[in-house]
């Protein structure tokens, strides 16, 4: 009882039902998963042996609690929401279920439906051990109608360099040039800073594990990266993260926004917008490397301590197969279907109308992501906005520390990198040991 009043304390704990067997989720809080909660009676009427509790954490939250609760295999959670950095990683380590036997014993599922590139991020040894609820990779949005009056026009896809020229000219005391995240955080901040550094040559390792965070390549970026969001950016960027951007554009405060494709369901719900049909997406910056946009997905699993797993996939199932996306679209809105996990959704007529906008682009933007080779030179490691080893929780969160500090101004941008540098020589060491 102690554990649900703390969460619910950080965060938020409910649960639905009061009749029979518990199924305990940890979800993110964000908009989707908000409303898979306001739907999640639906569930309960049709499996009434089952009782849904919902634990919402911020993610920052969510990634220390999940991991470090599946870690511990203490059953807390039947259902835990994780990501295509955790799946593989914790597969291997027996922390997941296997969920590929309940998919071919559930009709109708269709895992052939999820898009390649996220079964694949989703997969250890050929089996999938957690499914996308929504994927997403990265795209720069803008304001069609600020750009048409100052007659700027951007390339396709666009570069960093015309982004900042943009940035400038429609900078003004009543809206911003752009919105950036600042906010540290291995999932935040570097979440769009990582795909910059790709693009603009960096990497955060040699094929030898020789850290480079101090390279002229990753200065390059990231003094570029801090001087845009410092001159151009929205007031208190180093605590801004993904929520705080998406509120800045809805609200009409900032002319651009270089982020997750998962923001449409904000950004054209006139329920918490205000340019709705206002907003351009074009494919992610470049600078040397093209595509550059990121891939991530916010996918569903089961820790291998918990004792509902029957009970677990069964919600799962519900929660991410084709006609759960109608559902959202049928009762919701279809600007708030789940993007980007299933290839169906972009052949419903609603949602292709809806999407018009942006539907494409997102599909384009998740199938050309390619994590086995994320940077302009070859590198020991996958992942695009995260470098795929266990570390890299820890160390990608102390070395984004550094660089919120150089954004909110309290250090040099060399002064970040050259401990930063420290931070990831130290963790080379331990591979180039494992390979020598």
């Amino acid at each position: 009882m102690a554990l649900s009043v703390a969460l619910t304390g950080c965060a938020g704990a409910g649960s639905i039902g009061t009749s029979g067997r518990t199924v305990t989720i940890a979800m993110v809080s964000n908009s989707q998963m908000q409303d898979a909660q306001q739907l999640a009676s639906q569930f309960e009427a049709e499996n009434p042996e089952i009782d849904l509790k919902f634990v919402t954490l911020s993610e920052n939250q969510a990634r220390a609690k999940i991991t470090a609760s599946t870690a511990m295999g203490g059953g807390e959670f039947d259902v835990v929401m994780i990501s295509n950095y955790e799946t593989p990683q914790w597969a291997e380590y027996g922390w997941l279920t296997n969920l590929s036997p309940y998919i071919e014993q559930t009709d109708g599922y269709d895992a052939d439906d999820i898009i390649p590139s996220l079964r694949e991020a989703l997969s250890y040894e050929g089996d999938l051990y957690s499914v996308p609820f929504y994927g997403e990779s990265s795209f720069l949005m803008y304001r069609k109608d600020l750009f048409e009056q100052a007659g700027i026009t951007l390339s396709d896809p666009p570069t960093w360099t015309e982004v900042a020229e943009a940035a400038a000219q429609l900078d003004s005391p009543d809206i911003n040039g752009i919105c950036l995240r600042g906010k540290p955080g291995w999932g935040e901040l570097l979440a769009p800073l990582d795909t910059v550094i790709n693009t603009f040559g960096g990497r955060w390792f040699d094929e030898n594990w020789n850290a480079q965070l101090n390279s002229p390549e990753v200065r390059e970026a990231v003094q570029f990266y801090v001087d845009l969001v410092r001159e151009y950016g929205q007031p208190g960027a180093a605590t801004s993260g993904f929520s705080e951007c998406a509120t800045q554009l809805a609200q009409g405060r900032v002319a651009m926004w270089y982020d997750s494709t998962s923001a449409v369901s904000t950004l054209e719900d006139p329920a918490s917008s205000n340019v709705v049909g206002k907003i351009g997406y074009a494919a992610a910056p470049v600078q040397e490397k093209d595509p550059s946009g990121w891939l991530y997905t916010w996918s569903l699993g089961i820790p291998a301590s918990s004792e509902h797993t029957e009970d677990a996939w069964k919600f799962i199932s519900w929660m991410t197969d084709q006609q759960y996306l109608r559902t959202v679209g049928e009762q919701l809105g279809w600007e708030r279907v789940p993007p980007g996990s299933r290839l169906s959704t972009y052949e419903i007529p609603e949602y292709v109308e809806a999407a018009a906008a942006y539907g494409p682009i997102t599909l384009e933007s998740i199938e050309g992501a390619d994590q086995q080779n994320p940077t302009v030179d070859p590198v020991p490691y996958t992942g695009i906005q995260f470098v795929a080893i266990p570390e890299f929780q820890d160390l990608g969160t102390r070395v984004s520390q550094q660089i919120s500090a150089a954004i909110a101004g309290r250090q040099s941008v060399e002064d970040a990198l050259d401990q930063a540098q420290k931070y990831a020589e130290a963790v080379g060491a331990t591979y180039r040991e494992k390979t020598s």
